[in-house]
């Protein structure tokens, strides 16, 4: 694609691209947080208490995050069109699956399996982006996804909200069968486009599955702790299991052909402290998010759909404006919106220790919205462009991968902290701690942003 045009409007092909990655990757974000506004919901008719609205959250980014390297390296081997129709098709089974769990056991046991799928989903989504745009066009049309894809974790609140009330939780799951079925014809006539898969390359099949324990042992030690205590077997040995797996994963991840993980990766500048930020920003979202979602239902006394609404302000700020600071990331670089941004959410989030009984919207929870809003509109497009722009295009794959997996992994351990940050009642108080814990990590990534995101705005231009 010559530099002409790549400063064009887009053609139909890219339009077809942008829309597709931009759906896929919304149905697999959006899926990551819905869940959460109805998890009040979930546990009144299926039971189970905290344990069992953490395991519905963390099972989906447990398979999502310990397979969604391994999807990098599917992606970049049989093709990014071909590995996104596997997802879909996978996806829209699992969360009709999902939908008509008849026990909290089964609905756990079916989230994890739609984890596997959504792994399919985001990395093949965003390199389809990178092989089909250039230079400047690129870097808009990345900034159009991550706003979209940004702003599932927001919406999805209402989204939640709405199907609890007028319908029931299970709607959440069901729907997801429509935008699959929208865009699986485009995705068709893309499979056209994909290289040829390489055969002298390999899977790390057995990269994968140390991932998987290295991240599903501890996990369950931390969501089992609270009921059982530290002593018990029940959660050291899958946390000493887990520990073991990590080193396991790291020594084969560093020795093998083909790495799920390339370590190398990280010795990159941009990409490795970016994906430093990219941990403690979106680890700090999912916390906050999951413990303000679940007090303002439970002991705020708000219906779900009203939820919903009320943490609706800061996607709207992000949709209007995430185009705007991507501009100025452009022209100026990534660096200093990275570093701000997160610092203005962390802001909103200490705005909202106000939160108490009897609780006031517009005093105690909007004006932390409205700040966060404009803080995560300053950071999305510019976090995702440093780190992207940092990996060669034929690495897209991985390099996706591998930042979604960050990320993922944050919110899942940050979830799986929640009981021990929050205690086995969520209270005020409880409450409070998750807002201040989440604020020092958005804190730290904007520091990481500070200090380790270099502008490659001069190399650009020379």
């Amino acid at each position: 694609m010559t530099d002409a045009a790549s400063r064009a409007v887009p053609t139909r092909l890219q339009r077809q691209v942008l829309m597709v990655a931009i759906v896929a990757s919304f149905m697999a974000i959006l899926d990551s947080f819905v869940v959460s506004i109805a998890l009040p919901a979930i546990g009144r008719e299926l039971g189970g208490g905290l344990p069992i609205q953490q395991w519905v959250v963390d099972a989906y980014l447990l398979t999502l995050g310990a397979l969604i390297l391994a999807a990098g390296s599917l992606s970049d081997h049989f093709g990014r069109a071909r590995v996104l129709q596997w997802g879909l098709a996978g996806f829209a089974a699992t969360s009709v699956l999902c939908g008509a769990a008849w026990t909290a056991e089964v609905l756990v046991i079916s989230r994890g399996l739609q984890g596997v799928a959504g792994a399919l989903l985001v990395p093949s989504s965003l390199a389809l982006i990178v092989n089909h745009f250039s230079d400047s066009a690129q870097g808009a049309a990345i900034g159009k996804w991550s706003a979209w894809t940004s702003a599932a974790a927001i919406v999805a609140p209402l989204i939640g909200g709405v199907s609890v009330d007028l319908l029931s939780w299970r709607v959440i799951f069901f729907i997801n069968v429509l935008p699959a079925a929208a865009i699986w014809p485009v995705l068709a006539k893309l499979r056209s486009s994909d290289a040829a898969p390489d055969p002298a390359s390999s899977i790390d099949v057995t990269g994968a599955l140390l991932a998987v324990g290295a991240l599903g042992g501890p996990v369950y030690a931390l969501i089992e702790q609270g009921t059982a205590g530290w002593a018990s077997p029940q959660v050291w040995l899958p946390l000493a299991a887990g520990i073991v797996c990590l080193i396991l994963f790291l020594v084969h991840e560093s020795r093998t052909a083909s790495p799920i993980l390339p370590l190398g990766m990280f010795t990159v500048r941009n990409f490795g402290w970016g994906n430093v930020a990219t941990a403690a920003i979106y680890g700090g979202f999912s916390l906050g998010f999951f413990a303000l979602g679940i007090y303002i239902q439970q002991i705020g006394g708000m219906k779900a759909t009203t939820a919903g609404f009320a943490l609706l302000p800061s996607t709207v700020i992000l949709m209007v404006s995430a185009s705007f600071f991507g501009r100025l990331a452009g022209k100026h670089g990534p660096r200093w919106f990275m570093a701000c941004g997160p610092a203005l959410c962390a802001v909103g989030f200490l705005l909202t220790l106000t939160v108490g009984t009897p609780l006031s919207y517009w005093t105690q929870v909007l004006p932390g919205q409205l700040v966060f809003g404009l803080g995560l509109a300053m950071t999305v497009a510019p976090l995702t462009t440093a780190i992207l722009g940092a990996v060669p295009q034929d690495q897209a794959g991985v390099g996706s991968a591998v930042n979604n997996a960050v990320s993922r992994i944050a919110g899942l351990v940050c979830i799986a902290f929640a009981g021990f940050i929050i205690g086995p009642v969520l209270t005020t108080e409880g409450l409070h701690r998750a807002l201040i814990a989440t604020a020092a990590l958005l804190l730290l990534g904007a520091a990481a942003s500070a200090v380790g995101i270099r502008n490659p705005v001069r190399q650009q231009q020379a």
